[in-house]
């Protein structure tokens, strides 16, 4: 497996409209994609583009969501996962696992479009850590 570049940190947040507010008037972004949801994962997202990366700013879908659990315990949202590109999800996947990092979960399609999947923080450094298919990529 080779790591590719970090593609986004996950900004978990009570609303994306607030949080455009604040990286638009406050951080200066001047590229922020339009919101839009991903009933499947529980979520909205958008992307806030910075030079070398992107914000993604996550709002739950609805009560069942993940991100609404990680509201509950924090409710003025923040920093939740960072993404990092791999040139194979599957070879990425199979590498964590034999290496005995708990995988949440087969890949799936994610908010790029490409394949995904999450390692628990506990196998990680204490960090959330999305893996994904470099986009173009997909095996």
């Amino acid at each position: 497996m080779k790591l590719g570049r970090l593609n986004h940190v996950g900004v978990a947040t009570p609303s994306i409209a607030g949080s455009i507010d604040f990286y638009r008037d406050v951080m200066g972004a001047t590229a922020i994609g339009a919101p839009f949801d991903l009933p499947a994962q529980g979520v909205k997202v958008c992307f806030v583009d910075t030079p070398n990366t992107q914000i993604e700013l996550i709002e739950p879908y609805d009560d069942s969501s993940p991100i609404a659990g990680y509201l509950r315990a924090n409710p003025g949202g923040g920093q939740h996962h960072v993404c990092y590109e791999v040139p194979d999800i599957l070879a990425a996947k199979a590498w964590f696992e034999e290496r005995g990092r708990r995988v949440l979960g087969e890949p799936r399609i994610g908010a790029h479009g490409t394949p995904i999947f999450f390692v628990h923080p506990k196998d990680m450094g204490g960090v959330l850590t999305e893996i994904m298919e470099t986009p173009g990529e997909t095996h």
